[in-house]
């Protein structure tokens, strides 16, 4: 109950005490108007659950968090709009981490099938003063990875890189591709000479 009231005053939001898995609590949440229901229980048993009286509300979009994969075929069968698997997210956001610890990841989409991350370019790297077009036109440099933005100088500018826009050491640049292709990108941007 103190949660809920401590959401209520500092957010503003509506905060019902009861089970997400209730009848009588998602009604008096007025679950029956939502645009978007989102089931972030403490398991799969109660996502699915949450998830599947939310679609007999008629909610049009339920995501919910997925802890095992094993759930996802019942989550489609379930009408959910999208299950993130958070375990599968972290795991390969660790394993990033460890292998090159020199990229951040900021974001990932759809279940972890597309990533943007962040890199620095280090001093006396082989690109330094490239420009895009000829980063991208190397045999070198992954197809399937765009170079989304770059952080220059100490001021850390941001730029939107064209073809003309030179990447220098020190300069902090945005992927977006997958996991093995930022992999890939990744050797090539901090290969030194």
């Amino acid at each position: 109950m103190a949660v809920c009231e401590q959401i209520a005053s500092k957010v503003g939001a509506l905060a019902i005490n009861g089970s997400a898995t209730s009848i009588g609590t998602l009604e008096d949440a007025g679950l029956r108007k939502a645009e978007v229901a989102v089931g972030a229980l403490r398991n799969d048993a109660g996502n699915l659950a949450f998830a599947v009286l939310a679609r007999s509300f008629e909610v049009p979009r339920v995501i919910v968090r997925m802890r095992s994969p094993q759930y996802e075929s019942a989550y489609k069968l379930a009408g959910v709009y999208r299950a993130h698997n958070v375990s599968g997210m972290f795991i390969r956001q660790v394993a990033l981490e460890i292998e090159q610890p020199s990229i951040h990841q900021v974001a990932t989409f759809e279940g972890g099938k597309a990533s943007i991350v962040v890199l620095k370019i280090p001093e006396a790297a082989s690109i330094d003063g490239k420009t895009v077009e000829e980063i991208a036109a190397d045999k070198a440099f992954p197809n399937e990875c765009v170079l989304a933005g770059i952080l220059k100088g100490e001021q850390e500018e941001f730029h939107i890189p064209r073809g003309p826009t030179e990447i220098n050491s020190g300069d902090k640049v945005f992927l977006v591709a997958n996991i093995e292709n930022v992999r890939k990108a990744a050797e090539f941007l901090q290969r030194t000479r």
